[in-house]
């Protein structure tokens, strides 16, 4: 709290009036983040190249959480606070980006919550903050949701 109040330029007094715990200043926080996150992936939907927008919209993901240690335990772990506007927002950019043909007919919002997540946890737990890994695993993800040629997959 010591370094918020600091960083913000008033005292811990203020801080504690509106925060009365860490928890609650984290929770708030929290709350911005996945409201900015919402307004990205808004943004992303009203371009009009959908899997375009898309792609950009998952490595810029994986670019913010590289920085944004706490957006990245909030979308991995989901106990702060949940991300369900974001989920459905994230499903309907799916939506838009499939005619595109450069995703998987079967991609959702749950495939790119855990593949997004999963690698989220890790890099976390690896203490990995180096942008340009997060941006590679921004890229697997992609290349795990584009289709593949049905003979890999029957062949699979």
């Amino acid at each position: 709290m010591t370094q918020v109040a600091e960083r913000a330029g008033v005292t811990k007094a203020t801080i504690y009036r509106n925060y009365p715990t860490k928890e609650a200043l984290i929770s708030a926080v929290t709350r911005h983040q996945f409201h900015m996150l919402e307004s990205r992936t808004r943004a992303a939907l009203s371009e009009p190249d959908a899997y375009g927008a898309f792609a950009a919209y998952i490595i810029d993901l994986f670019e913010w959480m590289a920085g944004d240690r706490l957006l990245a335990d909030a979308l991995s772990e989901a106990t702060v606070v949940g991300p369900a506007p974001v989920i459905e927002l994230i499903s309907q950019l799916i939506d838009a980006a499939k005619p595109s043909g450069k995703l998987r007919p079967d991609t959702s919002a749950m495939d790119v919550r855990v593949l997004v997540c999963g690698a989220v946890l890790q890099l976390n737990r690896l203490g990995n903050r180096e942008p340009g890994v997060w941006r590679r695993y921004g890229e697997m993800t992609l290349a795990a949701l584009r289709p593949w040629p049905e003979a890999r997959i029957a062949s699979a």
